[in-house]
């Protein structure tokens, strides 16, 4: 291959390098932001005396989510049974909170 053919390859592949780091860099400052609201609002939760179903439903379904895209990418059995038990936390943790909201568990 001659050094345009190189160039033309590399113009028509649809991901930018650039833009796969922009991306990673983006969602690494996420999860790090995410995880430290989420660890106050579970200490204020416990501090207030007041249930913490919605941090813990938003945190599996987060784990749930990302569980899956790593099982997709490598087929790790690990991943799956992952993304299959936060997704039922998090939906057990959604209808605890629906629940004692609308005041039949209480």
């Amino acid at each position: 291959m001659n050094k345009e053919e190189i160039l033309k390859k590399s113009r028509d592949q649809k991901e930018d390098e650039g833009t796969i780091y922009a991306d990673n860099n983006g969602r690494r400052y996420g999860v790090i932001a995410f995880s430290s609201i989420f660890i106050i609002i579970t200490f204020f939760n416990l501090f207030t005396k007041q249930n913490n179903f919605i941090p813990y439903c938003m945190f599996c379904a987060y784990m749930s989510a990302k569980a899956y895209g790593k099982y997709r990418a490598t087929k790790a059995k690990a991943f799956m049974t992952t993304t299959i038990l936060a997704s039922f936390a998090s939906v057990a943790f959604l209808i605890c909170y629906v629940l004692v909201v609308l005041e039949i568990g209480a």
